[in-house]
């Protein structure tokens, strides 16, 4: 957990005050509390957690549920109005920041996306449903993602529109 934990705290340059470096601190914690034993002290852990998780939520807007599966060096650009389904995945090296949505496209089908290495995701982006998104992909600001994106590519628009990236 501490080693995530630094590796979170380099990747916001080392600003404790980065919003986006609280909500996953939580998340940090949140996940860890799964291996304590024995169960009495998770228990009391859990409600620790879920008080801390409201509390982040409630002062930063970013909704970041410790079951989401997050890889190195995740960055919360900016805060605010970030809603990400417990189901998602991210790999190594994803940047997102405010108004992104990554979520489920139907209530009745809970498969999130899936999203590969180095992705940076544009303010307000929308990736929705049971997708993936490749590695070394750029999603462009208000774009509403409901495809997949092959590895190398730029997702922007309404409905969101496959571009190849260019180097």
């Amino acid at each position: 957990m501490f080693d995530n934990i630094r590796g979170d705290l380099k990747a916001h340059g080392g600003d404790w005050a980065a919003q986006g470096f609280w909500a996953l601190l939580i998340y940090r914690f949140g996940r860890w509390r799964y291996r304590v034993r024995p169960a009495p002290l998770r228990k009391c852990l859990s409600l620790v957690y879920r008080l801390l998780f409201k509390l982040v939520q409630i002062v930063t807007g970013i909704e970041l549920p410790c079951e989401v599966e997050i890889g190195r060096n995740f960055i919360i650009d900016h805060f605010g109005g970030i809603v990400i389904s417990g189901y998602a995945k991210f790999g190594d090296n994803c940047r997102i920041r405010n108004g992104v949505v990554v979520g489920l496209q139907r209530v009745d089908d809970p498969g999130a996306p899936t999203v590969g290495d180095n992705v940076d995701i544009g303010t307000g982006a929308k990736l929705l449903g049971h997708i993936r998104i490749g590695n070394n992909v750029l999603i462009g600001a208000n774009a509403v993602v409901i495809t997949n994106v092959p590895d190398g590519s730029i997702a922007v628009g309404v409905p969101a529109v496959i571009k190849p990236r260019r180097t």
